[in-house]
């Protein structure tokens, strides 16, 4: 038997507490954020942007640089690609109100960030459709190719907020575009050898010092970026720091304090290979206490080859690969797998193109098609020869 009473009407809700939606909460979620920061769809960590939106592609199906991590780029050769990295990573920190710190910058660096490309709504609206005779004459593999680029350069501006913004190198950033602060960290002048050992500060240390400074007095919901270049260049860090003892208690207090501030921090640094190479025992102790290894191996330059085309020349002009990117390292977070082992495309030969406005573009490498048309045809002038040779 019941003991509840029949023909009874429920009580209804009160008036003016209306029952949470799905949705509701997800905006909820949403407004809590810190600006440049979402959700990753892999796990759900938060990720921020590294200003190029095709590395934010490639990093473990994140969609972005997880925060509480750093990502090691490694370059060979006295190009400076990993550099204009680290200015588009500081770019988007300023423009979207974080604090960035630039280890061995002057303050005056800030006048040499990138600044925000205007949006250019004539070329997409009159770019004229392909004729679908001319997309038969590509092969299938070519065209997807190049669907999955543009896919990739789509997410700068499908989401509502601004989570990967577009910039011009041919700019400069503005002072009304920056909403976040530059804190330069001076790495110091090399002590003589008669000054060793007397009390002076490794500049390595002094790093971490200010850094873990900076966190403590900033709020809970305060973003840090970390911009550490050329890592044990001796032109920016005294030779001393590439003893052993000193950067792998650099490397590890690094760990620690992004582990610490798992929400509020990130890290890139970048690393010159050419004077130290990936086979020594140091650069894989280095390699390991980072989360991220990538490595931009720039084409060598031909004798003879034309300058390289302005800005508003021939897109496929500036779409020519200017070297290969290799990726060594992701972070797997979840049994599921991660580490980007889903999408599979770092596992391709990846290249890298640079022009000043679309950035730094990473998409996987191939042979441009050669068409009937491209095809070399045997010149009238050439003298025709009588029978066949054997």
């Amino acid at each position: 038997m019941s003991f509840v009473k029949r023909n009874t009407v429920l009580s209804s809700p009160r008036t003016g507490l209306s029952p949470s939606t799905p949705q509701q909460q997800q905006t909820k979620q949403e407004k809590q954020l810190a600006p440049g920061l979402r959700p990753s769809p892999t796990d759900g960590r938060l990720t921020t942007s590294t200003g190029t939106a095709s590395l934010d592609q490639l990093l473990a199906g994140h969609g972005g640089l997880p925060v509480g991590t750093c990502l090691l780029v490694e370059e060979q050769g006295t190009t400076d690609f990993s550099g204009i990295l680290l200015r588009y990573y500081a770019a988007e920190g300023l423009v979207q109100g974080h604090q960035v710190h630039a280890v061995a910058f002057p303050p005056e660096w800030r006048h040499q960030l990138p600044g925000l490309a205007s949006p250019d709504k004539k070329s997409k609206s009159s770019a004229p459709a392909p004729a679908p005779e001319e997309k038969m004459k590509i092969a299938w593999r070519y065209e997807s190719l190049g669907n999955n680029a543009a896919a990739g350069a789509s997410t700068r501006a499908d989401s509502g907020a601004a989570f990967c913004h577009s910039f011009d190198l041919s700019k400069r950033l503005a002072s009304s575009e920056a909403k976040g602060t530059l804190n330069p960290i001076p790495v110091g002048v090399a002590p003589s050898f008669g000054q060793r050992g007397v009390g002076i500060a490794s500049p390595l240390k002094t790093i971490l010092k200010q850094l873990k400074a900076k966190l403590e007095v900033s709020g809970p919901n305060a973003i840090h970026r970390l911009v550490v270049p050329s890592l044990l260049s001796p032109t920016l860090y005294p030779p001393g720091c590439a003893q052993p003892s000193e950067i792998l208690q650099f490397m590890h207090g690094l760990r620690a304090l992004l582990r610490q501030y798992s929400t509020q921090l990130t890290a890139i640094i970048t690393f010159p290979t050419s004077l130290f190479p990936r086979s020594s025992g140091l650069v894989r102790w280095v390699e390991i206490l980072c989360d991220g290894v990538v490595e931009l191996i720039p084409l060598p330059a031909r004798l003879g080859a034309a300058p390289p085309p302005p800005s508003g020349s021939d897109p496929k002009a500036n779409e020519q690969p200017q070297g290969m990117f290799k990726v060594y390292t992701l972070p797997v977070y979840h049994e599921k797998g991660g580490g980007g082992a889903e999408s599979g495309n770092f596992r391709e030969n990846l290249s890298f193109s640079l022009s000043a406005s679309r950035g730094l573009v990473i998409k996987p490498y191939s042979l441009p098609p050669m068409l009937e048309d491209e095809q070399e045809k045997p010149s009238a002038a050439a003298p025709k020869k009588d029978g066949l040779d054997f």
